[in-house]
């Protein structure tokens, strides 16, 4: 389904030029959850950013590719790469309020959606969300960070898109909301073909939900694995030791 082998990713600051990543290459198919996984500040949100162009051009330098249907979505004008990021391929941040326009009510979003009224009212009740008429007339800075997370992936799935990528949708919601989101994202790729892909630090999360783990450490990536043969502790041991085998992994 998409396929991307970033060569390098540069940060420019204060006319300096740093790599941040380095030879990233993986190959997402449908029907798939997909996990990379990593500690904070090692680049997970900005290879993601990275895929659709979504990074300012004047503080990064992307050189590569990134293979999805028959575009390389690296070489796209904004206009092609709207269309994509409005048809075809979704986000769901991790800051999710700022991902709104504050000067807009939801009623604006999903009213630019094709889905049925009954298939709305269906995934707010579903997140635990307030009724349409309810939400409707809410700003994005009126809600929690947590509820407009819970808008954002209801707006994501009500699009049905081909990709889906999660930024740490673990979050800024309880436990009870990431096991909703777990069950109804391996829902979505099941009964949809779609394929998914999450960056996360919750270990945990990433081995309930994902087909695929692979790490982000020290600018490169490793390959996808099934949870099972990523994580080499057993599955009846303890947290500390999955930790720890992340840690060594990530060395």
């Amino acid at each position: 389904m998409i396929r991307v082998n970033i060569k390098e990713l540069v940060v420019i600051r204060d006319g300096r030029h740093s790599t941040l990543l380095k030879d990233v290459k993986f190959e997402l198919d449908k029907t798939n959850i997909y996990s990379i996984v990593g500690k904070n500040g090692t680049g997970k949100s900005t290879l993601i950013k990275s895929l659709t162009g979504l990074l300012d051009q004047r503080f990064y330098s992307i050189y590569g590719h990134v293979d999805f249907e028959t575009e390389n979505l690296l070489n796209l004008d904004d206009e092609k790469l709207r269309a994509i990021r409005q048809n075809k391929i979704k986000y769901v941040f991790q800051d999710a309020r700022n991902s709104f326009d504050p000067l807009k009510k939801f009623r604006y979003y999903f009213n630019n959606l094709s889905a049925a009224q009954s298939a709305i009212d269906e995934l707010l009740q579903y997140f635990l969300l307030p009724k349409s008429k309810e939400l409707f007339n809410l700003h994005a800075y009126e809600v929690s960070g947590g509820m407009a997370q819970r808008v954002s992936l209801a707006l994501a799935l009500l699009a049905k898109p081909l990709f889906i990528i999660l930024d740490e949708p673990t979050s800024g919601i309880d436990s009870a909301i990431a096991n909703l989101f777990l069950l109804k994202l391996k829902e979505y790729v099941k009964n949809t073909g779609s394929a998914i892909l999450l960056v996360t630090h919750d270990l945990t999360y990433a081995s309930k939900i994902s087909n695929k783990i692979a790490l982000l450490s020290q600018g490169k990536l490793t390959e996808f694995l099934p949870p099972k043969e990523f994580y080499p502790a057993q599955e009846n041991n303890s947290s500390d030791n999955l930790i720890s085998s992340y840690l060594q992994l990530g060395k």
